[in-house]
């Protein structure tokens, strides 16, 4: 095996005694959390944003971004649960790049895993101190996921990892919402069997454990666009397509219904300031149709601090070292705008 074994990583169980979570603070993460699945499951009206960074790169930088949010939902909580994103893991097509802050706490530094593994739990425990809210994370390593599961409000399996067997397993004993994406190839049916695979129950190895799972009703459908034979980005949020994915939940008879739109990635051609019109295009089809409106829950929307994207070695403060996000400023707009809406 052409392997170097460098060094054994502590279990969860000793991370989490490390930096625990206070009696009073998970009361807050179960109220908090509370809140997420009801929007999911249609007990709650408002819509979602699960928003923030492409990646989480330096920890001050992104609490700044999510102090700021937490001082926008203040004037929106009516209409509008924010859960930003601390995206700890990066997927790479090629397996090239910058791979996240569990890899590489500091990004100018070379990987390290117990200090990621550490610097992860640390911002989203923050996060939580600092402003109340539980984040978002995507399940890039499903065995990773018990280094944070205590401090998780929302969890998102991404087009890459949509078709892998752990994957849809793992997320089958969550008691968090998931979101499935579609598959780069743009497959709905392929997205469908994951969020069947994920409400339904299992037994599996994970984690060396024979371990048995009853299903995730919160597990649901984020459209993300897709690739086309010739690398093209094509979007799939438009009124048609939300039509057909309706039409699908109908027939699948699976629990609480709910669409997310990732209004980036090939939804947007990683155009980043497109964003705002996609999102009042779905608002549009929202307010047309009855049915629309309650299968879509809210929007993924990459943002940060500052316009676009940077070499990872230019050092510009709040700006996108991985996909180019909407800026500080545009995005407290288009919230308000949302709400206004609404």
């Amino acid at each position: 095996m052409n392997m170097n074994f460098k060094c054994k990583l502590p279990i969860p169980k000793e991370v989490k005694e490390q930096y625990p979570v206070s009696e009073e603070l998970s009361h807050t993460i179960e109220a908090r959390n509370k809140q997420i699945a009801d929007v999911i499951s249609g007990n709650d009206d408002r819509l979602m944003l699960i928003i923030g960074p492409c990646s989480a790169d330096k920890e001050d930088s992104v609490l700044d971004y999510i102090c700021r949010l937490r001082d926008v939902q203040e004037k929106v909580s009516d209409k509008i649960l924010i859960v930003p994103r601390i995206y700890t893991n990066k997927p790479r097509t090629t397996g090239k790049g910058y791979k996240g802050m569990l890899h590489q706490p500091d990004p100018d530094k070379e990987p390290d895993m117990y200090k990621g593994i550490v610097a992860i739990r640390k911002t989203h425990l923050r996060a939580i101190q600092e402003t109340g809210f539980t984040c978002a994370d995507e399940m890039l390593y499903p065995e990773n996921h018990r280094y944070l599961n205590d401090l998780l409000g929302y969890v998102a399996v991404g087009a890459r990892s949509v078709e892998n067997q752990q994957h849809r397993l793992t997320a089958s004993g969550l008691n968090i919402p998931v979101g499935m994406k579609n598959p780069v190839s743009g497959s709905i049916a392929v997205m469908m069997n994951s969020i069947e695979a994920a409400q339904s129950g299992h037994t599996f190895l994970y984690r060396g454990w024979e371990v048995s799972t009853t299903g995730n009703p919160l597990a649901h459908a984020i459209l993300r666009g897709y690739e086309n034979n010739h690398s093209q980005s094509m979007p799939n949020y438009h009124y048609e397509q939300l039509q057909l994915v309706y039409e699908l939940y109908k027939q699948k008879g699976f629990a609480n219904p709910a669409v997310i739109i990732d209004t980036n990635h090939c939804n947007s051609g990683k155009r980043p300031l497109e964003q705002p019109r996609i999102v009042h295009e779905v608002l549009n089809s929202r307010s047309y149709n009855a049915d629309i409106r309650k299968l879509v829950k809210g929007f993924m929307i990459e943002s940060y601090i500052e316009d676009g994207a940077q070499k990872i070695d230019e050092h510009i403060y709040g700006k996108s070292i991985t996909d180019p996000c909407l800026g500080w400023e545009k995005t407290e707009r288009l919230i308000l705008e949302i709400a206004d809406r609404l």
